[in-house]
C-alpha cells in the first residue's frame, strides 16, 4: 500500500466534509508515493513522535491532532523562537516519515462517542451536536448512567480510565443520572449539556468562568487534560489503519508521554 493510498482510505472512513474549517487534516508532510512499511500511532505529531516512529521502523506517523493549523514561516531544528512543529516537520521530512492526520473528522465519528461513553460505563445515546439524530456524525455525546452515581464517584471512574486527577467543580454527592462527554475543549457545548438534562460534562478542558458558570447552573464540569480526554482515541486510529490494510504486527502505538502533572500527585507518589 502506498502512502497516499492509506491517505484515500482514512479519509473515506472520517471524511473531509466533517472537517472543521479552520482545521488541517490528511497528509502534511511525506512521499504520497511511497510505500507503507510500518505505521507508528501518537495523539501529537511532535519532534520525539517523529523519532520514535523512525525508530520503531515506522514511515508513517498518523496523528490524531494535526502537525500544524497553521503554517510556521519555516522548517528547521528545534529552536525556541519558533513552534515545535517546525521541527516536527523538518524531522520528518529528514527521516522520511510521512504524517497523516485525522482530527475533527475523527472527533465528529460515532467511533469516538461510543468510545467515550464506554469508558464512562454507558452507552452513547447521539452526539451533542445533533442530539436528535443518533445516526448523525457530530460532536460529543450524551449517554445516560447505568443505576446511580454520585459526582465523586464519576470523577473517581474518569481518573481511573483516563489517567491522571481531574479537576472537578460541584458538589461531590450531587447525583448524576445523564452525562455529555467531548474530547478537548468544551468551547460552547456546556449549554447543549444543559439543555439535554445533563448533571455533568466530562471534557478536557474549559475556561473559568464557563466552568463557574455551569457548575451554577447545575452541570458540574469534569475537566480531564486535554490530551488525556483524546488520547484513547488512538485505539481508534490503529483500528482504522488495520481496516484500511495495514497488517496488525506492523502498526504499533506511541504511548502518550507524561506532559503536565499535579502537585498532589506527585506528593502521593
Amino acid at each position: 500500500m502506498l502512502v497516499r493510498e492509506l491517505e484515500a482510505a482514512l479519509l473515506a472512513h472520517f471524511p473531509h466534509e466533517d472537517t472543521e474549517s479552520w482545521d488541517h487534516v490528511g497528509l502534511s508532510v511525506g512521499e504520497p508515493d511511497s510505500v507503507v512499511e510500518r505505521v507508528a500511532i501518537a495523539l501529537d505529531p511532535t519532534p520525539a513522535a517523529v523519532e520514535d516512529a523512525h525508530d520503531g521502523g515506522a514511515n508513517v506517523l498518523v496523528t490524531h491532532h494535526p502537525v500544524y493549523l497553521k503554517a510556521p514561516d519555516a522548517f528547521t531544528p528545534l529552536d525556541p523562537v519558533r513552534p515545535a512543529c517546525a521541527a516536527a516537520v523538518y524531522r520528518a521530512a529528514r527521516l522520511g516519515v510521512s504524517i497523516i492526520s485525522l482530527h475533527t473528522n475523527l472527533d465528529r465519528s460515532r467511533e469516538a462517542r461510543e468510545l467515550l461513553c464506554a469508558l464512562l460505563g454507558s452507552t452513547a445515546i447521539a452526539s451533542l451536536e445533533h442530539p436528535d439524530d443518533p445516526d448523525a456524525t457530530g460532536l460529543g455525546a450524551y449517554c445516560d448512567v447505568p443505576g446511580e452515581l454520585t459526582l465523586a464517584e464519576l470523577a473517581s471512574i474518569c481518573r481511573k480510565r483516563f489517567g491522571g486527577a481531574p479537576r472537578v467543580w460541584g458538589d461531590p454527592d450531587a447525583p448524576i443520572t445523564r452525562i455529555a462527554v467531548l474530547g478537548g475543549s468544551l468551547g460552547s457545548f456546556g449549554d447543549n449539556a444543559i439543555a439535554l438534562g445533563a448533571q455533568a460534562v466530562v471534557c478536557g478542558e474549559a475556561g473559568y468562568h464557563m466552568c463557574q458558570d455551569l457548575a451554577l447552573r447545575g452541570c458540574a464540569p469534569i475537566l480531564l487534560g486535554h490530551d488525556r480526554s483524546e488520547e484513547p482515541f488512538g485505539a481508534i486510529l490503529m483500528n482504522a489503519v488495520v481496516n484500511a490494510g495495514i497488517d496488525p504486527a506492523h502498526v504499533r502505538r506511541i504511548t502518550l508521554p507524561e506532559q503536565w502533572w499535579t502537585s498532589y500527585e506527585q506528593e502521593r507518589s
